[in-house]
C-alpha cells in the first residue's frame, strides 16, 4: 500500500508540474508596445493584465479602453504588483527575471535577484520590500525596499509556489501548487501553517478582501474559494470559470478573477455572484492581474466613468 499511494502522490506530482510547464511552454506572439499605456502616472481607475500568451501588458480603463504597457522584451508574463508609491513589477517568467517600471516614467530596469527560474506570483509588503514566487526553484526570495539584500523565505515543503498576498499583519500567504495547499508564513519567519482550505487542487492566484478573508484561486477546480479568518469556506459564485489564475480587488471591493482558458476577466461580487466580463481585445492567456494603488471605477453618472 504505501508503494501504491507513493505511486499516485508522484503521479498527481507529475500531473500538475506538467500544467506548469504547459504555461510555460505557451506560444510566444510578438506584441507592440503602446508608449500612451505606460503608467508614468498610473491611471487608478483602471486595471493592468498580464496577457501571457502575447507577451505583453496591457491596461484595462474604466471607459473600456485597452492599452499595452510599454515594457520591452517581455516573454510568457504572469505575476504583477504594484508598489505604494507606483512603481510597477512583472514576474517575465520566460526570461526568468521580474522587471519594474518605476512610477513616474523612466527606463524599465530588472530586479536584481538571482537565481530566479520561472518566478510566477509577486507582492509587495508594507515596507516596500518585494517578494517573489520562485516556483521552479521551490522557493520564495524577498529583494529589500532599496534593491538589495535578497533572502530566501523559510518554508518547508514547497512545490513550484505560485500566488502570494501580503497581509496588512506582515504574515506571507503562498499557494503551493503541486501540494494543492496554501500556506502562511508569519512576519517573522516563523512556524509556517497550512490554511484549512478543503478539496483545493492546483491553487494558484491569492488575494485578501476587506474583511481579512482569503480568496483562492481553485485553478483544478475552476472555481475561486474564499476562506475567512475563522476558517470557514465558501465557494464565490462566479459562473463558468476556466483554469482561474490571477485575483485583484479594486478600492470598492470588487473581485476580479483572470479566467485564463475563457481569455477573460471578469469581475464578481464575492457576496451576491453578480458578475461582468470586462471589455478586452485579443487576450491571450490573461494570468495575473494587479490595480494601483487606490484602484477603482467611479460609480455610473460620477466623472471618469
Amino acid at each position: 500500500m504505501r508503494r501504491t499511494g507513493g505511486r499516485l502522490r508522484r503521479g498527481r506530482r507529475l500531473a500538475a508540474l506538467a500544467g506548469v510547464l504547459l504555461l510555460c511552454a505557451w506560444p510566444a506572439a510578438s506584441a507592440t508596445a503602446d508608449p500612451a499605456g505606460g503608467p508614468g502616472r498610473p491611471e487608478t481607475a483602471a486595471l493592468y493584465v498580464s496577457d501571457y500568451g502575447n507577451n505583453r501588458v496591457v491596461r484595462l480603463t474604466c471607459r473600456g479602453a485597452q492599452t499595452t504597457v510599454p515594457l520591452d522584451g517581455l516573454v510568457r508574463p504572469t505575476g504583477l504588483a504594484w508598489s505604494a508609491t507606483g512603481d510597477l513589477y512583472v514576474a517575465d517568467t520566460g526570461n526568468n527575471r521580474v522587471v519594474r517600471l518605476p512610477a513616474g516614467g523612466g527606463e524599465q530596469t530588472t530586479v536584481p535577484a538571482e537565481g530566479l527560474s520561472r518566478p510566477l506570483g509577486l507582492a509587495v509588503a508594507a515596507d516596500g520590500s518585494l517578494y517573489i514566487a520562485d516556483s521552479f526553484n521551490d522557493r520564495v526570495v524577498r529583494i529589500g525596499a532599496d534593491g538589495s539584500g535578497q533572502t530566501t523565505v523559510p518554508t518547508e515543503g514547497l512545490l513550484h509556489p505560485w500566488g502570494l498576498a501580503v497581509a496588512p499583519d506582515g504574515s506571507l500567504y503562498i499557494s503551493d501548487f503541486v501540494n494543492d495547499r496554501v500556506v502562511r508564513v508569519p512576519a517573522d519567519g516563523s512556524g509556517q501553517t497550512t490554511v484549512p482550505a478543503e478539496g483545493l487542487s492546483q491553487p494558484t492566484g491569492l488575494a485578501l478582501g476587506r474583511a481579512g478573508d482569503l480568496f483562492v484561486s481553485d485553478s483544478g477546480n475552476n472555481r475561486v474559494v474564499a476562506v475567512s479568518a475563522g476558517g470557514v469556506q465558501r465557494t464565490v459564485p462566479a459562473d463558468d470559470l476556466g483554469n482561474p489564475l490571477g485575483l485583484a480587488f479594486d478600492a470598492r471591493g470588487r473581485l476580479h478573477v483572470a479566467d485564463a482558458f475563457h481569455d477573460r476577466v471578469v469581475r464578481v461580487d464575492p457576496v451576491t455572484g453578480r458578475q461582468v466580463t470586462l471589455p478586452s481585445d485579443g487576450l491571450n492567456t490573461p494570468t495575473g492581474l494587479a490595480f494601483p494603488p487606490g484602484g477603482d471605477c467611479p460609480r455610473p453618472g460620477h466623472p471618469g466613468h
